[in-house]
């Protein structure tokens, strides 16, 4: 089938260009001075949407009504010592708080005033296809000096966020929160409320960032194994199993502690970690009495970080995911992959917190404070120890199976003689249900794996029924890619095939299993309510299908789906009015936080029609997920990595509804 062709515009991945010149020097302090934001920054203009000091929101400008005037545009910043250009919206870091109502038809009017095109995207916001903000698949984009009006008739309540999908101005803090208010009453009730927007800075040019990344695997990885740690690890397991683990790793060409592309200032790296804009030095804080329900809306608004959240001393109960209510469960800790978004209470009875926010790598963290008063600090934990992924994390745990030097069960690896081109070592590989079909790929004939869904169940170890082939809807239209339809080959875009991918929504991720602490995992996750409009509770079983692998060479640093980066693959289909069920499949070392527009996903975590609602879903290494997509609206969405050095690197890809 041929592609469905975007409308004449940029790539709808990244549009590449640099800020114009400033149209107004502009300093920040961060790191180096420890000045707040709000301090160093004009009130908004005036506009029918009014610049409000929320009462229940101290300390970020926010914006409220149903008319909004917001302009993108370079603003000088400095958050390390070292000035900087950011591309800001209305001058502000993080942008304003957007509240809407739900119920309300919003109207936005934004402008651009770079010399490159610009967008904003509304995430996790059902909006109709063309107002969705990605250039190359929804609209045009916004060019230098254009204004561009966006109409959005609000259907939901919550937490979200917007951020723009034009090159690499994410990286460069063009986003800010976005807050609905029910329509009805809401049934977390608190006394007050902050936003705690997490980001990522690097002084780094976003542009060298990527091609550090392109042409130096591991280039930001300052966490290396050590011949102390070879020492370590033969005294703790053996020299045998010690020499097995290393090599098996170099011929996969990957490093165990090669945890997040992009790591922090604190170990050698380039990023600073903020909250609400603001460096660790300058402690963000927000004030409470002892005794109020404290509501804090947490928004991982970073390009490349996930983040380990905690309050030590604090207990935080869990009220709401992505924007939609959950059955409150109380924890010590959670992880928040990139673009997701969880409310918590907390009911605080001492004097002051320390609001504290590790990198998944534990190369630096982000810092802010909850007290009484002004001036108030608590001490800053340490940071957890750095941690190493395991082959199990590589999907190769396979009991009963030879792992030794010459076998690696159920894991791709490069050939034995050397060649660029990887090759697989077939031996002990169950290979049943597995349809073998030779392809040449350079001239070496490789194999290519057909995967049935034949033993594909979530952690319960049922799987979701389905029909065993997809019917086309009113329309006529399949949904794709279908599970039949999905072949592999090993190549310079999939490096490594997980044999044995398995459900991890019961485990808190790597780093986190272990550590004392109560932490959030996915199966907690209860949806409370029927969620927003056209989101229903649905019971019936699926209509079809799709099956989706995270592919990757971590070398080359590709990225895509079922081994196809953006310009090699087909639109995914999902058939209007059809009830999809998606598995995704992980394939690579490195977690994905899987972001489809438009339209929110159930998550099957076994929880019946109180699946939770996600918009964005983290994929751990060597994780089979699954979730439903109902497909209500229709249109051209994104659906991609949003990892932005991922999706720019080809795990970007277009789900259609027709």
């Amino acid at each position: 089938m041929g592609k469905i062709s975007p409308p004449p515009a940029a790539s709808p991945l990244l549009l590449r260009g640099r800020t114009s010149p400033l149209t107004r020097r502009r300093f920040i302090e961060g790191l180096a001075a420890g000045t707040t934001v709000a301090s160093l920054l004009p009130p908004l203009s005036a506009s029918p949407a009014r610049a409000a000091g929320h009462a229940r929101s101290h300390g970020l400008p926010e914006l409220t009504g149903t008319r909004f005037d917001l302009s993108v545009e370079p603003t000088r910043v400095n958050v390390t010592g070292n000035p900087r250009t950011a591309t800001l919206v209305n001058g502000l870091m993080p942008g304003p708080i957007l509240r809407w109502r739900e119920g309300d038809t919003v109207t936005l009017r934004v402008t651009n005033r770079l010399r490159v095109q610009t967008s904003i995207h509304w995430h996790g916001i059902y909006v109709p296809a063309g107002m969705d903000g990605v250039p190359g698949i929804s609209f045009r984009g916004i060019d230098p000096g254009e204004t561009f009006v966006y109409r959005i008739p609000v259907r939901q309540s919550g937490t979200y966020w917007y951020h723009s999908h034009s090159g690499f101005q994410e990286q460069t803090l063009l986003s800010g929160p976005l807050i609905i208010a029910a329509r009805d009453s809401d049934p977390i009730g608190a006394d007050r409320e902050y936003v705690i927007f997490l980001s990522d800075w690097t002084d780094e040019d976003p542009e060298t960032v990527y091609y550090h990344l392109k042409t130096s695997n591991g280039y930001y990885n300052h966490h290396r194994l050590t011949a102390a740690d070879f020492v370590h690890d033969s005294r703790a397991k053996g020299l045998l199993a010690t020499l097995r683990d290393r090599f098996e790793w170099s011929t996969m060409r990957m490093d165990p502690r090669d945890i997040l592309d992009v790591t922090g200032r604190m170990t050698g790296g380039t990023y600073t970690y903020l909250v609400n804009g603001q460096a660790p030095a300058a402690n963000w804080t927000g004030l409470f009495r002892r005794g109020e329900r404290v509501r804090l809306r947490f928004i991982n608004g970073s390009s490349m970080t996930y983040f380990d959240v905690r309050i030590p001393g604090l207990g935080m109960t869990v009220v709401a995911a992505d924007g939609s209510n959950v059955e409150p469960v109380t924890v010590d800790e959670f992880r928040i992959a990139v673009a997701e978004t969880y409310d918590v209470v907390v009911t605080p009875n001492e004097d002051v917190y320390t609001i504290f926010a590790q990198a998944m790598d534990r190369s630096g963290y982000a810092r802010a404070t909850l007290a009484v008063r002004e001036g108030l600090t608590a001490s800053v934990p340490p940071m957890d120890p750095i941690f190493s992924r395991t082959m199990t994390d590589m999907g190769m745990s396979m009991p009963g199976m030879e792992s030794g030097p010459r076998k690696m069960p159920g894991m791709s690896m490069p050939s034995e003689q050397g060649d660029d081109m990887p090759g697989m070592d077939m031996s002990g590989m169950d290979m049943s249900g597995m349809n073998m079909q030779g392809t040449h790929t350079s001239g070496k004939k490789m194999p290519a794996m057909q995967h049935g869904m034949s033993g594909m169940s979530d952690s319960s170890g049922a799987a979701p029924k389905a029909r065993a082939h997809a019917r086309p809807n009113a329309s006529g239209q399949v949904a794709y890619p279908q599970p039949q339809e999905v072949r592999l080959a090993l190549g310079p875009e999939v490096v490594s095939i997980a044999k044995n991918p398995t459900g991890r929504l019961d485990t808190p991720g790597d780093g986190l299993d272990g550590n004392g602490r109560r932490v959030l995992v996915y199966n907690d996750l209860v949806r409370l309510d029927g969620g927003p409009q056209n989101t229903p509770f649905v019971t019936r079983d699926p209509d079809a299908e799709v099956l989706l692998h995270l592919t990757g060479n971590m070398e080359r640093f590709i990225f895509g789906f079922n081994g196809l980066t953006y310009d090699q693959s087909e639109p995914v289909r999902f058939p209007h009015g059809q009830r999809i069920l998606v598995t995704l499949i992980n394939d690579t070392m490195m977690e994905h936080p899987i972001h489809l527009h438009g339209m929110l996903t159930e998550l099957e975590n076994q929880k019946g029609k109180l699946r939770p609602l996600k918009h964005t879903v983290n994929v751990k290494p060597a994780e089979k997920l699954q979730y439903y997509v109902n497909a209500t609206e229709l249109g051209r969405w994104a659906y991609h990595c949003h990892l932005i050095y991922h999706m720019d690197a080809g795990m970007f890809t277009s789900a259609v509804v027709a």
